[in-house]
């Protein structure tokens, strides 16, 4: 470690792709104690944030919502870091924050957010990036490889791959996978993680990579989008749950992620897509603030705000 990296706050950065895992996996770590003392951003690219109401566990909590940090909303992050470096320099020694770990938006790219703190003028003095690590879902993260470019260099990026999910596919993909991960970024140290938990990865010494197409020569894709829906409260919660399943098969590959708390009979139910694939819903506990509850916000491309409104009053009566 050199001596300007002594003193200085340690920043974690955590991307991944959308769905990726990446506050499941966060989660963990905090529940174990892992990052104990750090200071989390939350990044997300929606206006409604959703993931801080799952990290209760950290010391300390910002929200940046309505655009990512690589590009978006690099200004506010920056504020921000210069604003927690401020605070640290009038702390007393022994409470002086010394860790933070920024999660990143879906649709971040993690190098030029490792670029802005670098030749920023102030915070070269105070924040060291000490890793970026990547999570990487073991069922849809080959897919994202062959056809998105943001995938790829997210993976590039990585001084660490978390495989998540790695239950979810058979041991043979799992294999195929990390092999053309090893492959895009053999300097990275690999990991497979289950709900956040640490799990050993198969062998894949003897397995080659998958061959990736081209991607530099396609035609620019519709961009990525946040849409919001917000549910009333009378909604038909079985009719809900039938359109989205019906959204999900009809446009699965469209829709990349879904996400929300919603109140239901049961609860307030935290409720997670990735492309055709329903998470198993999560109970949360109450909280005092509950404004963003009933909203849902679907990531993807190809559909507008006002189509899924209509479609959704047609299949469950939202008014």
């Amino acid at each position: 470690m050199s001596g300007r990296q002594e003193g200085r706050i340690r920043l974690t950065v955590l991307g991944g792709y959308l769905g990726s895992g990446k506050t499941t996996w966060l989660r963990h770590q905090l529940h174990e104690g892992r990052f104990a003392g750090a200071h989390v951003i939350v990044n997300e690219a929606a206006e409604t944030p959703v993931d801080h109401a799952l990290l209760g566990k950290a010391s300390g909590l910002s929200v940046l919502a309505g655009g990512c940090v690589c590009c978006v909303a690099k200004d506010e992050l920056i504020a921000l870091l210069r604003k927690l470096c401020d605070a640290r320099s009038r702390a007393d020694a022994g409470e002086r924050l010394q860790e933070i770990v920024l999660e990143t938006s879906g649709l971040a790219d993690p190098g030029p957010i490792v670029s802005a703190i670098k030749s920023d003028p102030v915070l070269v003095y105070h924040v060291v990036v000490s890793e970026i690590i990547v999570a990487a879902d073991a069922r849809h993260a080959m897919s994202q490889l062959k056809s998105e470019p943001l995938g790829r260099r997210q993976i590039e990026s990585a001084d660490r791959i978390v495989v998540t999910k790695i239950d979810e596919a058979s041991s043979d993909d799992v294999a195929r996978l990390l092999a053309t991960l090893a492959q895009l970024n053999p300097g990275a140290r690999l990991s497979g993680a289950v709900k956040g938990a640490e799990v050993p990865l198969p062998s894949f010494a003897d397995v080659a990579a998958e061959v990736l197409p081209d991607l530099s020569g396609e035609p620019p894709k519709a961009p990525i989008a946040p849409v919001r829906l917000q549910l009333d409260e009378t909604i038909d919660w079985t009719a809900f749950t039938v359109w989205l399943s019906a959204l999900l098969h009809a446009r699965g590959d469209d829709i990349v992620r879904v996400k929300g708390v919603v109140r239901t009979p049961a609860g307030r139910l935290l409720l997670q897509a990735v492309r055709k694939v329903v998470q198993t819903p999560e109970i949360l506990p109450e909280q005092d603030d509950m404004g963003e509850d009933n909203m849902i916000v679907l990531i993807g491309r190809g559909f507008t705000q006002s189509q899924l409104e209509r479609s959704l009053q047609f299949f469950a009566g939202k008014r």
